[in-house]
């Protein structure tokens, strides 16, 4: 390896046999060849399954894990959780239905994020799922509906906590936040709530997603329990659930190194008990999306030509920015860095070089991997981009440039 390009923590979720990757136990040529085209999705239905068994393995034994859809919505990975988690999480109508489609009760479905319409609220209450209120003027909104339809809407209130998750990708709390309801606010918010009548089951409380720092999350779950705690004190009634969120990230660049997460679930097991003394009725729910699939999927695209420019060798592909944003560089970030990618039918290869591999789009951005070290790889052999199953086809611009989507696949 060139040490001038450093190297990715070692992914070795997916087993290499003749030197060919295998997904669901399949050969990836094999897969293609079921598949018929490229470029396409791939999620191992397998690793799925191991990642919650992990958590389970690691998590104290009364936590309820949910699925946040919208790490990916795939029909046929959504039917596939719902068989093993305790509920789900959505943030539209759309995802709201893929969950119900499930065998999960409505009432393990919550359904949280800002700006929801009339008819989105109006669905909800009828289905009897638990809608995250993020501001009080939604809340007065979900009442008159309720009373509208002569149902008692079941109702949480997302709280924006005065503390972030440190080390985040993205931070959800503290500070001014479009999400959820000022901690300092939610005590009125509770007195007007008991007067509607609302069913209350408790808190959403979420500072921040992909974080690979242990210590950080550790620090955020014990400040969570205790605002939940704190903010108990003001509710008329017994608080049934308490949603700490998730946050917990997989690594996908340089440097990156997977998430400790048995620290996590001993530092939970130090807690759980005075929450559970406070709160005796509570449900402790972790909420987690990218952690469940991202490193279950890959992204298959086709080598169509290589091509030498000014002594630079660049792979062209068949698949690029249009499917897959977050792994080009999300439209230009300031610092770009290279997702895993690898030649599939090649995996180590008879040689090795520094290429770039680029898309069929007409702009500069349309990059996957920019000078990385892989197999030698000619026209027809098969760029893969790992971590793949999270926030890939439908967190992309697929009508960019008018190029047809990408097939997705359960194996």
């Amino acid at each position: 390896m060139n040490n001038s390009y450093p190297e990715h923590a070692p992914l070795v979720q997916f087993p290499v046999q003749d030197d060919c990757l295998q997904i669901g136990g399949i050969p990836l040529i094999r897969l293609v060849q079921r598949v018929g085209v490229t470029p396409f999705y791939a999620y191992d239905r397998q690793k799925i399954t191991e990642r919650v068994a992990l958590l389970r393995q690691h998590l104290p034994p009364d936590i309820h894990l949910h699925y946040a859809i919208k790490a990916n919505p795939m029909p046929a990975v959504v039917q596939h959780l719902a068989n093993l988690v305790d509920g789900m999480d959505v943030a539209s109508a759309g995802e709201m239905r893929a969950a119900l489609d499930t065998v999960l009760s409505p009432d393990r479905i919550s359904f949280a994020g800002p700006g929801k319409k009339e008819s989105e609220l109006r669905c909800a209450i009828a289905a009897g799922v638990i809608l995250n209120m993020e501001s009080a003027q939604e809340m007065e909104s979900i009442a008159q509906l309720g009373e509208y339809l002569g149902i008692v809407p079941k109702v949480a209130i997302r709280v924006n906590p005065d503390f972030e998750l440190k080390s985040s990708g993205m931070k959800m709390g503290g500070g001014p936040k479009p999400f959820g309801v000022d901690a300092e606010q939610v005590p009125d918010m509770l007195t007007r709530l008991r007067a509607l009548g609302l069913d209350f089951f408790g808190f959403h409380i979420f500072s921040g997603s992909q974080n690979l720092n242990a210590e950080a999350i550790q620090q955020v779950h014990a400040r969570t329990f205790q605002l939940g705690i704190r903010l108990a004190e003001n509710a008329s009634a017994p608080v049934r659930m308490l949603n700490i969120g998730g946050g917990f990230g997989v690594p996908y660049f340089p440097g990156d190194r997977a998430l400790n997460l048995p620290a996590i679930g001993e530092n939970l097991q130090r807690l759980m008990p005075e929450v559970k003394q406070k709160l005796p009725d509570v449900q402790i729910v972790i909420e987690l999306g990218r952690y469940l699939v991202a490193e279950a999927g890959i992204y298959v695209c086709r080598v169509l030509e290589r091509k030498l420019s000014r002594g630079q060798i660049f792979l062209v592909t068949d698949g690029g920015l249009h499917h897959h944003l977050a792994a080009s560089g999300n439209f230009g970030q300031v610092i770009r860095k290279n997702y895993p990618v690898i030649i599939g039918n090649r995996v180590q290869g008879t040689k090795r070089e520094i290429v770039s591999v680029v898309g069929p789009l007409c702009t500069p951005l349309d990059v996957l991997a920019d000078q990385m070290q892989m197999a030698r790889a000619s026209a027809d052999d098969l760029v893969v981009v790992l971590q793949s199953g999270a926030y890939g086809l439908t967190a992309s611009p697929t009508a960019f440039l008018g190029h047809p989507a990408p097939v997705e696949v359960l194996v």
